[in-house]
């Protein structure tokens, strides 16, 4: 069993986020799903970005470090587009950390202060093409941390999450059991 954080995407804590939150649990992992915008959900990507930005991302990452402080060092962080930012951060720097699953996000290493861990495994998960993703920045990443890249069909950016209309039910579903997969490696 892992211990997992998930990080909900831009739109906010939506039902999708949550039921996927339970698809990993079903699996055994614990998983802890803080709401980084204080019970604030978007109907519109766009909304929610903007939202974001009002914000700040740095408050947003911050929100993220401090709903992982109760959590034993060794997990596994999870971020969706959004969320990508305070999971990846806290994989890069927070010591003890297991791996990275970035979904409809990741950037490069230097933003969050240098090199990746080796004792970190990392997945990232994007559509194919994507808008609101920079996929070369993504490619970096998952070429410094010898990580997984996985691209799906379509455009649609938040395609994991059920509750949303860019719901893919079949690349979703490649999303889960590839992470699932590598969660094994912590039974």
């Amino acid at each position: 069993m892992a211990e997992l954080i998930l990080f909900h995407h831009a739109q906010g804590l939506t039902p999708g986020v949550h039921a996927l939150a339970e698809d990993l649990r079903a699996a055994g992992h614990r998983v802890t799903v803080p709401d980084l915008y204080d019970g604030a959900t978007f109907t519109d990507l766009a909304v929610g970005v903007a939202h974001a930005e009002a914000i700040g991302m740095e408050t947003v990452i911050e929100r993220g470090e401090a709903a992982a402080a109760g959590l034993p060092d060794r997990a596994v962080y999870m971020g969706m587009s959004l969320g990508a930012l305070p999971a990846q951060k806290l994989a890069q720097t927070r010591p003890g950390a297991l791996a990275a699953i970035l979904v409809h996000g990741g950037t490069e290493t230097r933003w969050f202060g240098g090199t990746w861990p080796a004792e970190v495994a990392l997945q990232v998960h994007l559509a194919d093409p994507d808008d609101w993703t920079e996929r070369e920045e993504a490619e970096t990443l998952v070429a410094e941390a010898a990580g997984e890249l996985f691209l799906y069909p379509g455009s649609a950016h938040l395609f994991t999450d059920r509750s949303l209309g860019d719901y893919d039910e079949g690349p979703a579903a490649q999303v889960l059991r590839r992470a699932l997969a590598l969660l094994s490696r912590w039974p």
